[in-house]
């Protein structure tokens, strides 16, 4: 089953005087490109943070949240009294008022609040920890729904090359009985006598240089290694990825060789469903 990597995980846990949230988000990237937004306070843990998240979500571009909420009574942030007493003596020698409007202007300026950095105990952070492992479920349940809707693209996809080489390799005999009727019409014009051997031996040579027989084989071989790694157990976008890489060789070399406008016709349509597989293949985790 194939994952995409683009996906959003959401997990909340309200404690008594704290709500705990984490969001994830991510899109596609050729590795995992991690930026991750916490409060200062608890910048202690994110390389441990960072390594879960990577060794979950494996690839993709990731923007990681934490949020602390206070609700209840606890509070990290205190008045300065000192600098908020100096402060509305200052104001007060400036200009008159009475304490309570100094004070409010006070608490507008630097220093007025302080913040006392406390650590963070074993408890909450094993209760983040919990938060962030019912964000990675979510974000990898979204990917893998995201996956099952891409697997379907892709598996209508490979079955219309599949039919479009099938009429290749019914258009073939055609082809080359067109190929050969040319070639002995162009020596027909010549007008000039030609030994017949000699002529079998190079309608021959040319014959086998517009002949596409491996192509078919090595083409149908591709499409089918790629539907059945579509259906292996892990995620592999790589794999696919290398895969149609040969797909499109198999085809434009068909295409090369096929010196006839009608399986050129065929070429064409399988390079634009080609090119719909890579572009999804993109997302794929």
């Amino acid at each position: 089953m194939i994952q995409s990597m683009t996906g959003f995980g959401k997990h909340v846990i309200q404690l008594p005087t704290k709500k705990i949230t984490v969001e994830i988000k991510s899109l596609n990237s050729k590795s995992i490109d991690l930026n991750a937004r916490m409060p200062s306070a608890y910048r202690e843990k994110e390389l441990e943070i960072r390594k879960l998240i990577a060794n979950s979500l494996q690839r993709g571009k990731v923007d990681f949240s934490l949020y602390i909420e206070l609700t209840g009574d606890e509070t990290s942030a205190q008045v300065n009294e000192a600098a908020v007493r100096q402060y509305m003596k200052q104001l007060k020698s400036i200009a008159d008022g009475d304490d309570l409007r100094l004070l409010e202007m006070a608490l507008r300026f630097p220093d007025a609040m302080r913040t006392d950095k406390e650590d963070i105990d074993d408890e909450e952070y094993a209760t983040i920890l919990k938060v962030l492992d019912g964000a990675l479920v979510e974000i990898n349940k979204f990917r893998s729904e995201e996956g099952n809707v891409l697997e379907k693209d892709f598996l209508q996809r490979i079955k219309e090359l599949q039919e479009l080489l099938a009429r290749v390799v019914a258009m073939d005999p055609e082809r080359q009985a067109t190929v050969r009727e040319r070639l002995e019409k162009a020596v027909e014009d010549i007008k000039t006598d030609v030994d017949a051997n000699r002529f079998e031996q190079e309608l021959i040579y040319y014959l086998e240089k517009y002949d596409i027989t491996e192509e078919k084989v090595r083409l149908a071989n591709h499409l089918d290694y790629f539907a059945k790694t579509l259906q292996s157990d892990d995620s592999n976008g790589k794999k696919l990825g290398f895969i149609s890489q040969e797909i499109g060789r198999e085809i434009n070399t068909i295409g090369s060789k096929a010196n006839y406008a009608p399986m050129q016709q065929l070429v064409v349509q399988m390079k634009d469903e080609l090119e719909k597989i890579k572009e999804q293949m993109l997302n794929v985790l």
